[in-house]
């Protein structure tokens, strides 16, 4: 596959990952975006060579100018920066996994110029669904989930002649650190407890956001928009093992599930190379040793995030904007010890309740949705 790849986030976990699959596909980086890992990015420019790296981060920026002077690299700095990487004319696809509502900007330019972009970014969809497939049908781009259980259900999909024909979709999920745990037990988890993980290796927020379960509730938001389904007709799922990544039930009663190690890599490079399969670096699923698989209905008493996320996908409009705005700003608290980890959920409600909801709102509703709910949670 002779794709030419942008990787915004490319210092993250998704975009690490992705790289690795680039290395092993045959693929080249045009462009690499960043926020602020200096260091990280210019081994990363010195070993794929793009045109372009950027980092969001000024002083940061600064240096990898320096650090990366001998090189034919153009370094840009700043949001804008960031947006000329998305815009690269050399790439034919992008990778967005830029955390948060700083991806949404770039996913948009990306798509603004046709490309085939694989979305690591749950939030661009969350905040402004309706919008970014309106400007993908405009432009003629290419949207190809990129986690695990999206692009679960989209190979789910694949033969399926009739969506008319699909009973629901049935997002699972692994429950997080804390599975088992009532509300009384959550109150006092650290940020150590919740960074714990599983199942999956993650950035840290995407991380908070699976032990509070409102990663889940993101999900279901971008499954609906992904996929054109009601919220009605999507189901949360536990699965311990992480092994089931997704399913889709039909009407004649029969379930599609896709399996797999636990391992970004293998929908990276779904995404890469859809609707083709090549060889790649995933490690397969051994079923012979995985053991037994478990399921389970999650506890919305004890993880409110996730009922939080299903109320805001019913009310639609800029709702999602204010979920993942509040959630963002109050995970960050968290993760600097500001807060406990069930004060997330209650500055969560708290913004859902204060903050007005635009219905078919505009990017700039988007983004002041985003602002105001921030605010709200102080």
């Amino acid at each position: 596959m002779g794709r030419k790849v942008t990787i915004l986030g490319s210092t993250g976990s998704i975009g690490r990952q992705s790289l690795d699959v680039i290395a092993a596909c045959g693929m080249e980086a045009a462009a690499l975006a960043a926020r602020s890992n200096a260091a990280l990015l210019e081994e990363q420019a010195r070993r794929f060579k793009p045109a372009l790296a950027a980092l969001s981060d000024e002083k940061a920026a600064a240096d990898l100018r320096v650090r990366l002077a001998d090189t034919n690299v153009r370094v840009l700095s700043g949001e804008e920066g960031v947006l000329e990487a998305a815009a690269c004319p050399q790439a034919d696809t992008a990778i967005s996994a830029l955390v948060g509502i700083a991806g949404l900007r770039p996913t948009l330019t990306a798509i603004r110029g046709g490309k085939r972009v694989g979305l690591a970014n749950k939030e661009t969809l969350v905040c402004a669904g309706p919008l970014v497939l309106e400007e993908a049908k405009d432009y003629g781009a290419k949207l190809l989930p990129v986690d695990s259980e999206h692009s679960a259900i989209l190979q789910c999909l694949e033969g399926n002649r009739d969506r008319g024909e699909v009973k629901r979709i049935i997002l699972t999920c692994s429950g997080g650190p804390f599975y088992g745990r009532g509300l009384q037990e959550l109150k006092t988890v650290t940020r150590e407890d919740a960074l714990r993980h599983p199942s999956w290796s993650m950035g840290a927020k995407i991380t908070i956001d699976s032990a509070t379960l409102m990663n889940k509730g993101l999900e279901v938001i971008e499954a609906l928009h992904l996929f054109r389904v009601p919220v009605e007709k999507i189901s949360v799922l536990i699965h311990r093992e992480s092994m089931i990544h997704s399913l889709v039930e039909y009407c004649d009663g029969a379930m599609l599930a896709q399996l797999g190690a636990p391992d970004m890599r293998l929908p990276i490079q779904y995404a890469l190379t859809y609707p083709k399969r090549i060889p790649g670096p995933a490690a397969p699923l051994d079923l012979w040793s995985c053991g037994t698989m478990t399921f389970g209905k999650p506890d919305l008493e004890a993880f409110p995030c996730l009922a939080l996320a299903l109320e805001a996908a019913r009310t639609g409009g800029t709702a999602g904007a204010i979920l993942s705005g509040a959630n963002e700003a109050a995970v960050s608290r968290f993760l600097a010890g500001e807060i406990g980890f069930l004060d997330i959920p209650a500055k969560v409600e708290r913004a859902l309740a204060s903050v007005p909801v635009v219905q078919d709102p505009a990017l700039s509703d988007v983004l002041e949705a985003d602002r105001a709910a921030r605010e709200a949670v102080g």
